[in-house]
């Protein structure tokens, strides 16, 4: 390639906040791009786009990710940008004024988006007074009370080298990048972050009646963690379920009966647990019957997936694999996740043979667990009194199916 993608990311997220940190480690990561004791913030933008690469960062549950894409002979250069702004931010208290507020924006637009709130209430409903169920970004209250001093306690306890992984892909030269890293991320020192508090899906419903023109409805049920023996199959058995337009889901429910316009399931894999979620957005008169027609679909896949199916899914998850491939964005966020995940690069060949091992039922078995581990989550978001029924219909048939 002519190009190459790398990254610093953390093994630290918005699950490794105190309670009174909530929502800190995205504003830290917003406040890494705001000036160092070398750059300011628009010198940081500059310097790469100058030479017509870009920057970005990315927070999530587990981890933070800051990373770079620039031309091949770029490469010296994205990584002193990368590790000037991790080693040597300066937390401006002007900057950090600015940017609280930018953030509180940016919360204010996922209120004014509900097929995006209704997950993170979704979280909060799975995992109760938990910090894995709290919002990434935090509440306007909560940014506004940081302050330089805080942000640097945060970065100081949960930024140490044995938490951090370097990744690159494309045109780079390894040993280059090492020494690179060698000599400017050495100040990241001292042991492992504290653990986060282990998480404990819970369950219940969340409803919220808005004056809006569809019923959001999400559901979720306690998955697999990243190391668990039969996560393939249940992602197998995920992609069978509302993994596209062949899915049992949007079949039955959008093409047959037309009951939505938007219907998908997917599996997120935490370090300890694991979310199964499902989406769909409706008409508020056909909320109920949505709501049985998807628990009726999750009980009879649990007993009628075929070979054919299997197959496909199988398929789809190894071309999206191979697909990956072609783009260097994709290899570096994926070797970075398998790094803070298994603490090694996973090979192509052992991910397909884990793919390939699947079988009709091993991935039957795994929906059965799913829907007999633990009592459902159900956010609802809309207009009507008939949320709570809609809601209630899905904890009981799920019950039912168990």
């Amino acid at each position: 390639l002519e190009t190459a993608s790398l990254g610093v990311w953390i093994g630290s997220g918005s699950r490794n906040e105190k309670p009174d940190e909530h929502g800190i480690s995205h504003l830290l990561e917003h406040m890494a791009f705001k000036g160092t004791k070398r750059r300011t913030a628009r010198q940081i933008a500059e310097t790469i786009e100058t030479v017509g690469g870009d920057l970005n960062a990315a927070t999530s549950v587990e981890s933070t990710g800051y990373f770079a894409r620039v031309l091949k002979d770029d490469v010296p250069l994205a990584i002193d940008v990368l590790s000037d702004i991790l080693s040597e931010p300066t937390f401006d208290a002007d900057e950090l004024k600015r940017e609280q507020n930018v953030i509180v924006q940016e919360i204010g637009a996922t209120e004014d988006a509900p097929d995006d709130l209704v997950f993170d209430r979704l979280q909060e409903t799975a995992f109760p007074l938990q910090p894995v169920g709290r919002s990434i970004l935090g509440t306007p209250e909560t940014v506004r009370s940081f302050n330089p001093a805080r942000l640097r306690a945060y970065l100081s306890r949960n930024y140490r080298a044995p938490n951090m992984v370097v990744a690159a892909a494309g045109a780079v030269e390894h040993e280059a990048i090492v020494a690179e890293i060698d000599k400017r991320l050495a100040t990241f020192q001292g042991p492992r972050a504290p653990e986060p508090e282990p998480a404990h899906f819970r369950g219940g419903t969340k409803v919220e009646t808005r004056d809006l023109e569809q019923v959001h409805i999400a559901m979720a049920l306690q998955g697999l963690p990243v190391g668990d023996d039969q996560l393939y199959s249940l992602q197998v058995f995920t992609s069978v379920l509302g993994g596209g337009m062949s899915s049992r889901l949007f079949q039955e429910v959008r093409e047959i009966r037309g009951l939505c316009y938007a219907i998908h399931a997917f599996h997120m894999p935490f370090s300890d647990t694991g979310l199964f979620a499902l989406y769909a957005g409706t008409d508020e008169a056909d909320a109920p019957e949505l709501m049985r027609v998807v628990i009726d679909q999750i009980g009879n896949a649990t007993e009628t997936l075929n070979d054919t199916e299997i197959n496909r899914a199988k398929a789809q998850m190894k071309a999206g694999l191979l697909m990956a491939l072609e783009s260097s964005e994709a290899r570096v966020g994926q070797l970075a996740r398998q790094m803070l995940a298994y603490g090694r690069p996973v090979p192509l060949e052992e991910i397909v043979a884990k793919v390939d091992a699947v079988t009709v039922e091993s991935a039957r078995a795994a929906g059965r667990a799913l829907i007999g581990r633990a009592r459902p989550a159900i956010a609802a978001l809309g207009p009507g009194s008939g949320l709570e029924t809609t809601a209630a219909i899905a904890e009981s048939l799920v019950r039912r199916a168990a």
